[in-house]
């Protein structure tokens, strides 16, 4: 199977601007490449696939006012037309809605590298259009031999780096057996066991709490697109970067109400529950998503929709592809 693993680095000076120059260059490729098949679509009723926007791609580059895409490397460029083609299929396929046009401020600063744009090598990763390899803080091994197909780079909102390898993996297959155990989520102790044994809730986040809310009262005052807003975001932003207080070093804390807690039989029993929660209806790890708006799953608007005699607001044959 195929597992991302991701890692914390610290770009040189150089690597940074290079980094952000390939998020700009990315952002500005996958938003030309969705204008000019929306307008093609639009104007003359030409569908443009993957093919046709890496031709395009080229002729960017070849124009004054876009040949600075020559200075990064090609390979995220073309990923990003690829992923574009990915947005298109589910959005035919009925899966996603259109594609958006990425924002500066509000998209995922990021970009994914195949095997012709990084070399992996003895432990250390070089991108392309890099002299040096990027220092990463390798929390954990990856698997023996492993060799990444994909390196996705990104930085997150409070200024962080990281790098995710995509890699083949084989995860043991657990041994068989009948012990079990309830566990019952709930808010005086993070988790109650069926044993009778209680998980006390830590609230990481109370001791944040405070100067959290006075970054964003100072956030909110800020006049937008100013420079003071932007670093009142990035202070907000920071401080939700702290939900990692707790060092890896540390395997064991004493609670205020006087438990010694063991992080690695949390986490077992953690993973019991997601396991035996699989086990018992089939459905997937993850739960399945409802409307943060209205707080109602899809089968329960559908339902709606039929009991009170209202035609649902599209039909199948109603969507038409734009492109």
């Amino acid at each position: 199977m195929k597992r991302a693993f991701r890692y914390r680095f610290y770009p040189t000076a150089a690597q940074a601007v290079q980094l952000s120059r390939t998020f700009g260059c990315v952002r500005k490729v996958y938003n030309l490449a969705l204008s000019a098949r929306t307008e093609a679509w639009m104007l003359r009723q030409e569908r443009v696939n993957y093919n046709a926007t890496s031709a395009m791609l080229t002729a960017w580059k070849r124009t004054d006012g876009l040949a600075y895409l020559n200075d990064v490397s090609s390979v995220p460029l073309q990923q990003t037309l690829r992923h574009l083609q990915a947005a298109f299929t589910n959005f035919f396929a009925g899966r996603a809605g259109y594609p958006r046009f990425k924002s500066k401020k509000r998209s995922r600063r990021s970009a994914e590298y195949t095997a012709s744009g990084f070399r992996y090598r003895d432990g250390t990763l070089t991108l392309a259009k890099m002299a040096e390899p990027l220092q990463i803080a390798w929390s954990r091994p990856l698997p023996d031999g492993a060799q990444p197909s994909t390196v996705t780079v990104s930085q997150d909102a409070a200024g962080r780096w990281f790098v995710s390898l995509l890699c083949d993996d084989v995860i043991p297959a657990a041994a068989v057996t009948a012990a079990a155990v309830g566990i019952d989520a709930g808010l005086d102790h993070l988790l109650t066991l069926s044993t009778g044994e209680k998980i006390a809730n830590p609230r990481h986040e109370r001791r944040d709490r405070k100067r959290l809310a006075r970054a964003q009262r100072d956030l909110a005052r800020q006049e937008k697109g100013s420079a003071n807003r932007g670093k009142a975001r990035l202070r907000v932003a920071r401080i939700h970067g702290l939900a990692e207080k707790m060092p890896l070093a540390v395997r064991s804390w004493v609670c205020r109400c006087g438990s010694v807690h063991d992080r690695d039989v949390n986490a077992a029993r953690n993973i019991l529950a997601a396991g035996l929660a699989v086990s018992a209806c089939g459905a997937g790890v993850r739960p399945q998503r409802e409307s943060s708006r209205k707080r109602q799953s899809a089968t329960k608007q559908e339902t709606r929709w039929v009991t009170t005699g209202i035609s649902r607001p599209w039909a199948e044959e109603d969507v038409k592809p734009l492109l």
